[in-house]
């Protein structure tokens, strides 16, 4: 919108330069086609960044979620180690109990 509101600027600049209708005519039109050039390069150049930043934040947000994944399965893991852990834990204290229970009460 702002470079065609541009390319319209430019026409309307060089439009009223012109003073000589036959020379300044074919400058004129000249003006306004270099102007549309101009306009039409700033939008594919535009075009071409918007594409290349949507890519680059794609790209991103892949990496963050790989990241995250990683993330989750340490944290996993570590959970799992840790509830292996208190569970060998649990296991010692309940056969050390059994048997502090049996040589009370074993006759």
């Amino acid at each position: 919108m702002v470079l065609a509101a541009l390319a319209i600027g430019v026409t309307g600049i060089a439009w009223s330069g012109c003073g000589d209708e036959d020379n300044t005519s074919s400058e004129a039109q000249e003006r306004i086609e270099r102007g549309i050039d101009e306009a039409q390069e700033g939008i594919e150049k535009g075009q071409k960044e918007a594409e290349e930043g949507l890519k680059q934040g794609r790209e991103e947000a892949e990496e963050g979620l790989d990241e995250g994944g990683k993330e989750v399965r340490k944290g996993v893991e570590k959970a799992e180690e840790e509830a292996d852990e208190k569970i060998d834990e649990t296991t010692k204290e309940a056969e050390k109990a059994l048997e502090e229970a049996e040589d009370r009460y074993s006759p």
